[in-house]
């Protein structure tokens, strides 16, 4: 059964989430909220799900962007947006690191923001150190969308949400954002919102 995904006004998403420790990390809890927080996710459906985002106070996301998301995309809106599968992982006790000074935008919403989008900056290339769901360290170096979804959701465990970086008034519903932008490149977009966000 999927979760309840909590939508924005709760205030665990607005409160830094607690680390776990490595026995709560191994624990029979935490497997079985990884395995529903996974079914939840895929259920919504997203591409990233933070412990927050169904009331649980606690660093931990699990992430997978499915080949089934992109497969209406054109080679040329993958190489734009630097999009490409990522399969099933768990981020436990996060810490992120952008590179650089490269900033790339793109539309963005949130599972806690259901049915909202908008034009949000985000740094092109992240390093994450975090362990892995058996306690196990790992590191990440991501760029593009993957690097985005880090982002995403290192941020929801810090209590913040996208709409804390986007450009405010390009927020939209999906219905708009599928009717009027979804199919044009990023820079048209831009020029077109250009007094909006400039």
């Amino acid at each position: 059964m999927p979760l309840t995904i909590v939508q924005a006004g709760e205030p665990v998403l607005r409160s830094p989430a607690r680390a776990l420790r490595p026995n709560e990390i191994r624990s029979r809890e935490i497997r079985e909220l990884i395995q529903q927080m996974k079914e939840t996710m895929y259920a919504a459906p997203g591409v990233g799900l933070a412990a927050p985002q169904i009331g649980q106070g606690i660093q931990l996301a699990v992430i997978e962007d499915r080949q089934e998301y992109i497969k209406d995309w054109t080679p040329e809106q993958l190489a734009e947006r630097e999009r490409k599968a990522e399969p099933f992982h768990v981020i436990i006790n996060p810490r992120i690191t952008l590179l650089g000074e490269e900033r790339i935008e793109a539309f963005e919403g949130c599972l806690s923001l259901t049915n909202l989008m908008a034009l949000t900056p985000r740094a092109r290339r992240v390093r994450v150190e975090c362990v892995d769901e058996k306690g196990q360290p790992r590191v990440i170096e991501a760029s593009g969308w993957y690097a985005r979804i880090l982002q995403h959701e290192v941020d929801h465990l810090k209590g913040t949400m996208y709409v804390d970086h986007m450009y405010p008034r390009t927020l939209m519903t999906v219905d708009n954002f599928t009717r009027h932008w979804k199919d044009k490149p990023i820079s048209e977009i831009k020029a077109a919102l250009q007094q909006a966000t400039g």
